[in-house]
C-alpha cells in the first residue's frame, strides 16, 4: 500500500530529481526551499541527480543558483556522470556525439574525443541543439556497423506545456531509420547513479530516499537500490500511473513540500 505521507525518520541522505521534482522548466515547484531547509536543519545530506545530459554540472549549479538553491558540484549527478563512467571503463575515447556543447565538453575534459574522424561509437544525448546533419551522420555511422549507446531512456522531458522529445523519442527515430538499437543505456535507472555515492558515504540503501516523478527511472532505480522510493506528482507521473506500476512506491505525495522531515 503507498503512503499519502511519510515522515523521513533514519534516513540520512535524500537524492532528488530536478525536471518536475524541483522545478518544471524555468519555475519553481512551489514549497521546495522550505523543504530543503527543512533537510538542512536535519543534516540530512542532500544530492540532486537528473538524466537530463543536456547541460553540465555548472549549467544545472548556475539554475539552481538562480532558483536561491545552495547546492555543490560535487552535490550534482548528472546521466553524463555515468555515460563517462561506462565509456572510460569499455576505452571508448573516439566517439560520435549527438549532444550539446555542454555534454561535449564535459566528456571532452576527460580526454573523449567527440567528433572523432574514426568514432568507435555513437553517442545520444539530450540534443537541445540538434539538427539534420547530427542525424544523418550518425545514421550512416550505424548502417556501417558502428554501435550505439545513449545517455539515458526517458522518452519525453517534463515542461510546463507538456512533455518534449528526450532521448527515448531520438532512439526511436534512429532505430526506424537505422534498425540499430542501443548496446547500452546510461543514466538512471541504473543502480549505480546512487550505488557509488551511497558506499562512499558509508550508508545503507536503507538509510537513503530517492525522490522522484517518473516511475521506469526514478521509482525503478529506487527499486533497484533498495532505498525508499518516493514518487512526487508535480512531473510526468500521475496517481493512475502509480496505481498501475510494477515498481514498487513506498511514498506518493503532490509535491516535495509535502514531505515531512523528522519531529519538532
Amino acid at each position: 500500500m503507498i503512503k499519502l505521507n511519510f515522515e523521513l525518520e533514519g534516513i540520512e541522505a535524500v537524492f532528488m530529481d530536478l525536471d518536475g521534482t524541483l522545478y518544471l522548466g524555468g519555475n519553481l515547484i512551489e514549497g521546495v526551499n522550505d523543504f530543503l531547509d527543512r533537510l538542512d536543519k536535519r543534516g540530512i545530506k542532500k544530492y540532486y541527480l537528473s538524466n537530463n545530459s543536456s547541460r553540465s554540472k555548472k549549467d544545472y549549479l548556475e539554475k539552481l543558483t538562480n532558483f536561491g538553491i545552495e547546492a555543490e558540484i560535487s552535490e550534482i549527478l548528472l546521466s553524463t556522470d555515468d555515460l563517462l563512467e561506462w565509456l572510460t571503463s569499455n576505452n571508448y575515447t573516439e566517439i560520435y556525439t549527438i549532444g550539446t556543447n555542454s555534454m561535449c565538453e564535459m566528456l571532452e575534459e576527460k580526454g573523449i574525443k567527440t567528433y572523432s574522424e574514426n568514432p568507435e561509437i555513437v553517442v545520444l544525448g539530450y540534443d537541445t541543439e540538434i539538427n539534420y546533419e547530427k542525424l544523418s551522420k550518425a545514421s550512416i555511422l550505424l548502417h556501417k556497423g558502428i554501435p550505439l549507446v545513449a545517455s539515458h531512456p526517458d522518452t519525453v522531458c517534463p515542461s510546463p506545456d507538456g512533455g518534449l522529445p528526450d532521448v527515448g523519442a531520438y532512439l526511436s527515430l534512429l532505430e526506424a531509420t537505422t534498425g540499430v538499437k542501443p548496446i547500452h543505456i546510461c543514466g538512471k535507472p541504473n543502480p549505480g547513479m546512487l550505488n557509488h555515492k551511497i558506499m562512499e558515504l558509508g550508508l545503507e540503501a536503507q538509510q537513503v530516499a530517492m525522490i522522484g516523478d517518473r516511475l521506469y527511472t526514478d521509482m525503478e532505480m529506487a527499486n533497484r537500490v533498495g532505498c525508499l522510493s518516493v514518487l512526487v506528482l508535480s512531473g510526468e507521473a500521475t496517481k493512475e500511473d502509480a496505481e498501475n506500476s510494477p515498481q514498487k512506491i513506498d511514498v506518493m505525495v503532490d509535491s516535495v513540500s509535502s514531505l515531512i522531515i523528522g519531529k519538532d
